[in-house]
């Protein structure tokens, strides 16, 4: 009790409940509170710190759904271990995970399991570099470094023979997407191929680039081949746009066999392959296109969607033969990264603090990830552990726009399929739904109990 008593801050203007959870947290990642040691109960630690016991057990809860914790019915509340140990790293102190009933699943939400303390101690770092570092313009040369922290983040992915030369840094990876289609598309109205499912980044970076987008059907491997070559054919199209390591939206992974006959057709007809390979969290399960095409396949990633989105760097990797036109693509357009950002994402990179983050950020979405299969396991849901969204196919007689405003009103603000559609497409009755570990696993919890209510109770308005 003494430990958390001496490291509880009751005086910082927060919410009382924070500063238990962060005084626990702090006691365990410096090894005062060990796996197994028992905490005081409720009633006596609240009466130590002078507040009250809701404040205590609220604190307890949240620990106990990130599974800090461990609650025994009878026994008490004991410390289950840290998610992972993480060499050098601390817990954030501005990062807890809230408890709100306005839950939005729109896009992913990282939890904070690390990588504030290890981006502001790189940017800490920064103020050591030379002072010619920020007096010029950035040079291919002075990126060298970053781009092969950026091969050793690429590791998990097979991409066929490749070396530093060969990947341009962006800003993040919309941007890389846009300088591919700089790089590769011709004429005045090129054609660009989409799955009839697919990012909306995609048509947008098209439409910049006065492209026609055309979509192609999907079944539950991905890509439709005999339908990709006729499109392609009748279109002349240029450019295919995909995602088959995590599709987004529905989370489905094309297996390798589908990826071989889809790089077949891309050899006959002569378009490119451009995938976006930015939601992976583990190892990859297929080849890349890249690999199969090395002639025609780029491969995009970043690491907003698994480490931060807020330094907005992302990767480009172009085929052999056309690294170069790539490179000027990004030189003619914005002269690069700015070169306190390359060098922070060279220190980043180079960190095994960072990969061993990785699992825990891994750990904690697969935490939420169950907890929706728990709740919404009975429909027809797609997903996976390493994936931080669900797919979910209304049963019959929902329509997805009153699901969505129906939810919206239980405070849970989920992302229509139509919104992955293009505009004079038709698309499924079913939602996409955001793993958002800002909000405590219990309020995450809570919203997908409120999901669950109203897809087994659907309002008479909404049950056609």
């Amino acid at each position: 009790m003494d430990t958390i008593l001496t490291r509880c801050d009751l005086t910082g203007g927060g919410p009382k409940y924070r500063a238990v959870t962060l005084a626990i947290r702090d006691a365990i990642a410096a090894a005062e509170l060990s796996e197994g040691d028992k905490l005081p109960p409720v009633r006596e630690l609240a009466w130590k710190l002078g507040i009250t016991p809701g404040t205590v057990a609220r604190a307890y809860s949240i620990l106990t759904d990130e599974g800090v914790l461990l609650a025994e019915v009878g026994r008490g509340t004991f410390v289950a271990g840290p998610l992972a140990p993480v060499a050098s790293i601390k817990w954030n102190r501005s990062h807890t995970a809230e408890d709100t009933d306005q839950v939005s699943l729109f896009s992913p939400k990282l939890p904070d399991v690390g990588q504030v303390t290890l981006i502001r101690d790189a940017f800490a770092r920064l103020s050591d570099r030379p002072a010619a570092d920020l007096l010029n313009y950035p040079t291919s040369k002075a990126f060298a470094p970053a781009r092969r922290a950026v091969l050793r983040w690429l590791d998990g992915s097979v991409l066929g023979r490749v070396d530093e030369q060969d990947i341009v840094l962006s800003h993040g990876g919309q941007s890389a997407i846009s300088m591919v289609m700089q790089a590769v598309l011709k004429g005045a109205r090129p054609v660009v191929m989409v799955e009839e499912l697919s990012y909306p980044g995609f048509r947008r970076a098209a439409e910049l680039m006065r492209a026609a987008v055309v979509s192609v059907p999907m079944d539950e491997h991905g890509i439709v081949p005999s339908a990709l070559e006729k499109i392609a054919r009748k279109h002349d199209a240029q450019l295919l746009c995909t995602s088959p390591e995590v599709h987004n939206p529905t989370g489905l992974c094309t297996p390798a066999w589908r990826r071989e006959e889809v790089a077949a057709v891309a050899r006959r007809t002569g378009f490119h392959v451009l995938e976006d390979d930015c939601y992976r969290l583990g190892r990859a399960i297929a080849p890349s296109y890249r690999s199969y095409l090395p002639e025609q396949g780029w491969h995009i990633s970043s690491f907003s969607k698994c480490l931060t989105p807020s330094l907005r760097v992302g990767f480009a990797v172009a085929p052999e033969p056309h690294r170069a036109t790539l490179r000027r693509t990004a030189e003619h357009g914005f002269f690069g990264l700015a070169c306190p950002l390359a060098q922070v994402t060279e220190d980043i990179l180079t960190r095994d603090e960072t990969y061993e983050l990785m699992d825990n950020v891994r750990a904690m979405f697969g935490r939420y990830v169950r907890s929706a299969v728990n709740a919404l396991g009975g429909y027809d849901l797609r997903w996976h552990e390493d994936v931080p969204y669900l797919w979910l196919t209304l049963p019959e007689g929902w329509r997805a726009s009153t699901f969505v405003q129906a939810a919206e009103a239980e405070g849970v603000q989920l992302r229509n399929a139509d919104e992955f559609a293009l505009r004079n497409g038709s698309a499924p009755h079913a939602v996409r739904l955001a793993i958002n570990a800002h909000v405590s696993l219990g309020s995450f919890e809570a919203a997908m109990g409120r999901l669950r209510a109203l897809l087994d109770n659907p309002p008479e308005r909404i049950a056609v």
